[in-house]
């Protein structure tokens, strides 16, 4: 049997902004619903943080979400496992209080998993692990402990793999805590990773600058023969231009259309060549454009930012070399949840 397996998909995204939606559908559209009719698939499972924001959804990122995602899922007949994630737990110590469970109760084929639970997936028995906490600990490792599941899904936070390029997660439970199994896919991270056991399947799409050049999607997973196969997402909507004095007229502004872009000054010599090519981009219906010339941090000489480094990737660096006599995992965790929230607050 073969089964499609998605992850943080994070519906209402970015303040329940057009410009990521029409991005987000345009991947629906093209990729995920084909695949699964080209694949014959009847069973997704949903590895959590379906929802952006754990507090509260916007009506219309929830009228979105319905009538592009979830009521052709039930036209499809395809059946939806959901696994809570931190995402869509309101409170941070339990997730009987969740967004998926709460919005999508009208639809037969979707079922929730806010505790650990073990499912069978054609006829393989898989245990379901949803954001671990501090209610349901207790009872996932033992769970974990005892099953004889070969298999786990879940939304974990793991030591020692990639939160994005840049970062490699330094706090959170070790992995030899799961090494019983013999595959075990996450979500939350929302980059590729993996240690040939667990294996961080990443997000379908391109969500913040950190993920600018790193391949996107879902995957199809073969419960015979334990095996995934990336199903990668080819649209982009981050990109970055280098440019050193960039002849304008012959530079293809076709692609940026509707894209989100940085343009990286390395060389500039001339200043009305230079409009022109700013111009041009305009013209082409870019939806953002940053133009980035000095990355200089005043306060640090020898700190040195590199230019495909973003906001979050630069703050953690720099608290890693910072002289400091604390617990900078710790640091870098709470200033990644600031962060996180006040991305949703753009």
């Amino acid at each position: 049997m073969k089964i499609a397996i998605i992850t943080d998909q994070h519906f209402g995204a970015r303040k329940n902004s057009k410009l990521f939606h029409d991005y987000f559908l345009k991947f629906y559209n093209d990729v995920f619903f084909p695949t699964l009719e080209e694949y014959g698939i009847t069973t997704v499972v949903d590895m959590g943080d379906t929802f952006d924001s754990r507090k509260g959804i916007d009506f219309s990122a929830l009228s979105w979400a319905k009538n592009n995602y979830y009521d052709r899922l039930q036209e499809m007949g395809v059946k939806v496992h959901t696994i809570v994630g931190n995402h869509t737990a309101y409170y941070k110590n339990t997730n009987q209080v969740n967004a998926v469970d709460l919005l999508l109760r009208e639809y037969d084929n979707v079922t929730v998993y806010s505790d650990p639970t073990e499912v069978m997936l054609g006829k393989l028995p898989v245990l379901f692990i949803p954001w671990i906490n501090q209610e349901n600990e207790d009872n996932t490792f033992k769970l974990i402990e005892k099953t004889t599941c070969s298999c786990a899904m879940g939304h974990l936070e793991l030591q020692g793999f990639r939160v994005n390029n840049q970062i490699v997660m330094e706090h959170g439970l070790e992995s030899k805590l799961f090494g019983k199994f013999t595959k075990v896919y996450s979500g939350h991270y929302h980059t590729r990773s993996d240690n040939g056991v667990v294996y961080y399947l990443g997000n379908p799409y391109e969500m913040f600058w950190n993920d600018v050049n790193d391949t996107r999607g879902f995957h199809i997973f073969d419960t015979e023969k334990l095996i995934h196969e990336p199903i990668n997402n080819p649209f982009r909507l981050f990109y970055n231009i280098y440019y050193e004095d960039t002849n304008y007229q012959t530079f293809d502004t076709r692609e940026y259309e509707n894209k989100i872009v940085k343009i990286i000054v390395r060389k500039k010599t001339d200043i009305k060549k230079f409009e022109k090519f700013i111009d041009k981009l305009y013209t082409a219906g870019v939806a953002e454009l940053k133009i980035v010339e000095n990355f200089a941090i005043q306060e640090s000489e020898n700190f040195e930012v590199f230019e495909s480094e973003d906001t979050l990737s630069i703050l953690n660096r720099y608290i890693e070399e910072a002289e400091i006599k604390l617990d900078k995992s710790i640091i870098q965790k709470v200033i990644q949840e600031i962060y996180q929230e006040a991305c949703e607050l753009v």
